[in-house]
């Protein structure tokens, strides 16, 4: 590595900066307006040019710095996990100007640092450390990047041709993550337009949709919720499930009786999943624990939360052997023979499922929730149990093609994580790569 110079930002670095702070609507700008970004355009390393705020015509002339081509992009102020998050722009976007929270790093020779290269340096794990080490503020929510501690980052430098090529390999890599993301999204789209026509039109006996009720009315009927397949009904949860509340923390016990088991919060019931990172106990009579225990087949549901995650169920399979419930936490005890949990699940995640809890909810600024009467009520679209089965199966291997590609991805970060600590350090070097490629 005697071709190598070790250094610090500050000798590739003309200046950092920023924007100003200007009023803005909180919406993106249109055509003949412009934006300013908010610092969540800076995500992952990427770039999210919609993450902008429309200015304010009496503003226009206030803002100060428009977004470059061959830039890279660094939020000095932000959360503890995000400050000193960076991404590289390719093309200029002379309508978004950055704020007062956002620098944009200016070379000092093009031709000597690799500006991809660099923004490459500004995502790996000597940099993240830099930042964690030297970001300042009391507050644990804000922090702040000083300007000279963000330039006095070490950076050890390749020849330019060689940053080139480091920044060509890992740029190849982030190409193929890239596509992989837009594979779960499309996929994710795919099994949302396949759940609506699932839930409106179910499975005939040859296990294909039902054409819709516009070309075929006479398998439709009526019903309180619409047009409904003929064999289907419209059923309240109440008459198909046991609905029960949890235990209720806080409580002093003690004595003869007295069991400590772990329970299920609201934290643990996630939109989808449940997250069984940490799990909490609570101190309960024996006498109880039959009545909070979840068992297999357990639809659990939240009483509040986010509007996205009200009401969003998730089976419980087993995965503690003795597992209690909180009593924000609702546990769905479906009926076996006329209500699959699955379908149960899968019903409750979709706009059907959302709509209702939405308006049936107590509603504050940001969060919902809904008492055990109203979800006792919430109505379901209920076909023959061998049809329910074979919508959620249907569901089930769009589920798993996306899952195959998470996998994918993580793979593909884990590969350019060890790839950028590898390549960006030296200690492995592409000089035989650009040789084999100049031969």
């Amino acid at each position: 590595m005697s071709d190598w110079v070790d250094g610090t930002l500050s000798d590739a670095i003309n200046s950092l900066d920023a924007g100003v702070s200007v009023n803005a609507e909180d919406r993106p700008h249109g055509s003949g307006e412009i934006g300013v970004l908010k610092t969540s355009a800076l995500s992952g390393g990427n770039f999210h040019p919609e993450q902008n705020k429309a200015v304010l015509p009496t503003e226009r002339n206030l803002v100060a710095e428009p977004v470059l081509a061959d830039s890279i992009l660094v939020s000095r102020m932000n959360t503890p996990a995000l400050v000193g998050e960076s991404c590289y722009l390719d093309a200029a976007h002379p309508t978004l100007f950055l704020p007062d929270r956002l620098w944009q790093l200016k070379p000092k020779d093009r031709d000597a640092v690799n500006m991809r290269w660099l923004s490459f340096v500004l995502q790996s794990s000597g940099y993240r450390n830099h930042i964690e080490i030297h970001a300042t503020g009391t507050s644990g929510s804000m922090k702040n990047l000083p300007k000279a501690r963000l330039l006095d980052l070490p950076v050890s430098y390749p020849p330019a041709h060689e940053q080139r090529f480091i920044a060509k390999v890992l740029d190849a890599l982030d190409t193929t993550i890239r596509q992989t993301e837009a594979i779960i999204e499309k996929l994710k789209q795919v099994k949302q337009g396949l759940l609506h026509d699932l839930l409106t039109r179910g499975i005939d006996a040859n296990g294909e949709l039902r054409p819709p009720q516009s070309e075929a009315p006479e398998l439709y009927k009526a019903s309180a919720l619409g047009w409904i397949p003929k064999k289907w009904a419209p059923r309240a949860l109440g008459t198909l499930a046991e609905v029960s509340g949890g235990v209720t923390l806080g409580r002093s016990i003690s004595g003869p009786g007295v069991v400590e088991l772990p329970y299920l919060r609201v934290a643990n019931v996630q939109d989808g999943y449940l997250d069984l990172d940490e799990i909490k106990t609570v101190q309960v009579l024996s006498s109880e624990v039959a009545r909070y225990k979840l068992e297999p087949g357990d639809v659990l549901m939240n009483e509040g939360g986010d509007f996205d995650k009200l009401g969003r169920g998730v089976i419980w399979s087993g995965e503690l052997e003795t597992c209690l419930h909180q009593n924000h936490v609702f546990r769905v005890r479906c009926s076996r023979a006329d209500l699959d949990p699955r379908y149960l699940a899968t019903y409750s995640a979709s706009r059907f499922g959302k709509s209702y809890f939405v308006q049936a909810s107590k509603q504050t600024t940001n969060l919902a929730s809904i008492n055990s009467t109203q979800l006792k009520a919430f109505p379901l679209m209920l076909p023959p149990p061998e049809e329910q089965r074979a919508i959620v199966e249907k569901l089930a291997g769009l589920d798993l093609r996306v899952e195959s590609e998470a996998r994918t991805k993580q793979k593909l970060l884990a590969q350019k994580s060890g790839l950028m600590d590898d390549l960006l350090t030296g200690r492995v070097r592409v000089t035989p790569l650009l040789e084999s490629a100049a031969a």
